[in-house]
């Protein structure tokens, strides 16, 4: 479940206050749940350390974007340069091995950013809004995503996506990846999304065309799981934005993508 910015107050606070919540590498712990005696973080606050966080501004089609000189940016550099240096390595040793490495990327925040969707709807989470504002296809791109999906490609590593957007959005995220320069892989064989009302056998365990009770790490893992045992993949990096994008097992590393405006359980 998505879970709006009162919900995560204190623990998207902590975000913001250093780069703890993620590492160059590895995902570090968990961050704290609001759910102290003591008194939260205040809000208004809160809301002021994610825009210096990002350097939030409007463009002049009155968009919020992150700025390129931002906090934000910089902690992503540092991290896709670690995680370059690493998939360089990982690819030679896995085909000296004579695996078949590859890179699983989430894609809501990890390749394609929605701050101005989190600042316009005061960092709340509304299905209606929300798939209205995927559908449009226009996001801009995680500063450095498009870059590091390519340089995966570029070093035989096969890239797929793990997402928790529907199948009924599909087309818009293939559309939104392809305008940021994320073209790779885009076929629905390398593209996993959520499809409830024919979930894949390999879910089986939580998802029937019945009812459908996956976890975020439930689903996340057992798609990995999938690519590795049944595709014959070695997962040698999985991205994500959250925790439960990572968590599970079925990669040899993790990547946390920073992000303080929502958290999924």
């Amino acid at each position: 479940m998505r879970k709006s910015l009162r919900a995560a107050a204190v623990a998207a606070a902590c975000a913001v206050a250093g780069a703890g919540l993620y590492g160059a590498g590895a995902a570090t712990a968990h961050q704290s749940t609001a759910n102290s005696t003591h008194e939260p973080y205040n809000i208004g606050l809160l809301v002021k350390d994610i825009d210096a966080y990002y350097g939030t501004a409007l463009d002049d089609d009155g968009v919020y974007q992150a700025s390129a000189h931002s906090r934000y940016a910089r902690d992503l550099s540092r991290l896709d340069a670690d995680a370059k240096r690493y998939i360089d390595k990982a690819a030679r040793k896995a085909h000296h091995r004579g695996e078949k490495p590859a890179v699983v990327f989430d894609i809501d925040d990890t390749l394609l950013l929605s701050l101005d969707y989190e600042k316009r709807y005061h960092y709340t989470y509304n299905p209606s809004t929300w798939a209205d504002y995927v559908n449009r296809a226009d996001r801009p791109a995680v500063f450095g995503s498009p870059e590091l999906v390519r340089y995966a490609e570029s070093k035989g590593v096969e890239v797929f996506y793990n997402s928790g957007l529907s199948e009924a959005q599909r087309a818009a995220a293939v559309e939104n990846l392809k305008k940021v320069g994320a073209d790779v892989n885009l076929d629905p064989g390398h593209m996993f999304l959520k499809d409830k009302a024919n979930p894949p056998a390999y879910l089986s365990d939580c998802a029937t065309p019945a009812a459908w009770t996956c976890s975020t790490v439930e689903y996340k893992s057992g798609t990995r799981k999938h690519i590795e045992k049944d595709l014959g993949y070695e997962i040698v990096a999985n991205f994500g934005d959250q925790f439960s994008d990572l968590e599970g097992g079925h990669a040899d590393r993790t990547y946390k993508i920073p992000n303080p405006t929502y958290f999924v359980g």
